[in-house]
């Protein structure tokens, strides 16, 4: 399996469930509370490494219960913590979910993650170069990013950018990214093109961009710029959070198989993740995807 580094953010998620939203300077009283890890460099780095990766990950947490509590539990997962910093006197990024029926509404407050600076990143360059590949997201400070775009390129690194949340991306980070992972709202954000011409972007980018379209699976060109179809997996989906960090840590993972076949098992990996609740706690193992694969006898789409 591949070595993936991730470079990218650790939250805590509070989650509430109520009847209804509250209106301003209402107080309702919820049905249930619970709370569970999140960020989404932590989910792909935990979605990768329940495939079999061996996963190295560059964060940083608060000096608070939910800092050592988030660090604990990715260790659990047998990723290397080393490069995981505790910010003083900082709390550690938390999401506030309240959700009632099917709506949501959540605050993000980044803490410690937006402490996460380009020294952090090179004091970790020994990282870089025991990995085989490295992947980020954008819920870092950009020039952390762009720092370790720069480092991979450096040390002849493949460099997987999930480009969420949606922001636009210069074109010096974009000559450095091996592959860009967005759905079709962050390509055209992050490219500044209209969302209607994401195949004539992903062509003007042959083999570099990889667009997650949710049932329809994902849309990549080969060197040639020949479009590709990866058909989505179907399933009884039943809590679909986690699913796009599911499919990028899963396309970390399987890397060293090439883009169709890990975009093919990246599709799995991610169909498989919302037949279960929760973003970490719907991943599967390596030993679950391959069930789930034999199951289906390697058939996508409505063939299933």
């Amino acid at each position: 399996m591949s070595k993936v580094l991730v470079v990218g953010s650790i939250n805590m998620d509070l989650v509430a469930q109520v009847d209804q939203f509250p209106r301003l300077g209402e107080t309702l009283f919820g049905q249930s509370f619970a709370t569970h890890h999140g960020g989404k460099g932590a989910n792909q780095a935990v979605a990768a490494a329940r495939l079999g990766a061996e996963v190295t990950m560059i964060g940083r947490v608060g000096d608070d219960a939910f800092g050592q509590e988030l660090k604990t539990s990715l260790a659990a997962e047998g990723i290397n913590t080393e490069w995981i910093s505790s910010s003083a006197n900082t709390a550690s990024g938390i999401a506030m979910i309240t959700l009632a029926g099917s709506d949501n509404a959540i605050i993000v407050v980044p803490g410690a993650n937006a402490d996460l600076t380009p020294a952090d990143v090179i004091a970790a360059e020994s990282a870089f170069l025991a990995a085989d590949v490295v992947i980020a997201q954008l819920e870092s400070p950009l020039a952390t990013i762009e720092m370790a775009a720069q480092l991979a390129q450096r040390h002849g690194k493949p460099f997987i950018l999930n480009p969420a949340p949606a922001m636009p991306l210069s074109a010096e980070l974009l000559k450095q990214i091996t592959l860009l992972t967005p759905n079709e709202f962050e390509l055209s954000i992050a490219l500044g093109t209209p969302e209607n011409a994401w195949q004539a972007a992903l062509q003007h980018y042959p083999g570099q961009i990889l667009m997650t379209a949710g049932q329809d699976g994902a849309w990549y060109t080969n060197a040639a710029g020949e479009l590709q179809q990866q058909e989505s997996f179907a399933v009884h989906a039943v809590d679909t959070t986690g699913a796009g960090d599911t499919f990028n840590g899963a396309l970390a993972a399987f890397w060293h198989l090439g883009l169709s076949e890990a975009s093919r098992l990246a599709c799995a990996a991610g169909a498989l993740s919302v037949t279960r609740a929760g973003a970490q706690g719907g991943m599967p193992t390596l030993a679950e995807l391959n069930a789930f694969l034999d199951g289906v006898q390697g058939k996508t789409g409505d063939e299933k």
